[in-house]
């Protein structure tokens, strides 16, 4: 007898299935890690290896030429600054200034452009001023101090202001102010006279109005109030 004859019949014999596996999985534990054998690169027919483009890569496209556009002129751009910030009420050389250097546009270039604009009178600080004045002097009957200061806020020189508010009439002052009182006197009916005369010096105060005119002015309304109750007849 052959020691084949002496082996005992292995677990699959008779059933070809499981024999099939047992064939599978020995060759399984021959080749481990077959599954995860890397993989070789490919190659194009002239032997390069093919870009990341080519293959799915996360290269982006070369810029579009007709997408670039130029940067602006800076004067251009300056120049349209200027222009929309005129239109429609006049600025002053100081306010357009600033409005400049906000949008980056170098200080050599705002001071030529200001200068021309100001050469073909499209700026005119002196101007401006006198335009403020008589805007603000009537319509919230400001006097020469608040408006001098809010010149200077604007930028306007100094000098320049003084012209200006020099040409305000000391009357149309006074006559400001007298307005000013009779309208905040109705509010103060049922106050004190001392209470009314500190509160109604204050507020000419607060409109740049001198110490001596706001009280002469307060006093002189006050009495002129009160005789006009005084005349009033009896309900």
């Amino acid at each position: 007898m052959s020691l084949d004859e002496d082996r005992p019949p292995p677990t699959w014999a008779g059933d070809v299935s499981v024999g099939v596996d047992a064939w599978t999985r020995g060759r399984a534990s021959v080749e481990p890690g077959a599954e995860t054998r890397p993989r070789t690169s490919r190659r194009s027919s002239d032997g390069r290896r093919p870009s990341r483009r080519a293959s799915g890569g996360s290269i982006p496209p070369p810029e579009d030429p007709v997408t670039q556009v130029p940067e602006a002129d800076p004067e251009s751009v300056a120049r349209k600054i200027l222009l929309d910030k005129l239109t429609g009420q006049p600025r002053t050389r100081s306010e357009l200034r600033a409005k400049l250097a906000k949008k980056l546009v170098p200080d050599d270039v705002a001071t030529r452009l200001l200068d021309r604009f100001e050469e073909v009178g499209l700026i005119d600080d002196e101007a401006f001023a006198r335009l403020w004045i008589g805007s603000r002097q009537p319509g919230k009957g400001l006097a020469r101090r608040a408006l001098a200061q809010e010149l200077r806020r604007k930028g306007i020189d100094d000098e320049v202001a003084r012209e200006a508010l020099d040409e305000i009439d000391p009357a149309d002052e006074e006559h400001a102010a007298r307005l000013l009182v009779r309208k905040k006197l109705r509010s103060l009916t049922r106050v004190d006279e001392q209470t009314a005369l500190r509160r109604l010096v204050g507020m000419l105060a607060r409109k740049g109005y001198g110490s001596g005119m706001a009280f002469e002015v307060v006093r002189d309304e006050l009495r002129s109030a009160e005789r006009e109750d005084l005349d009033a007849p009896d309900a």
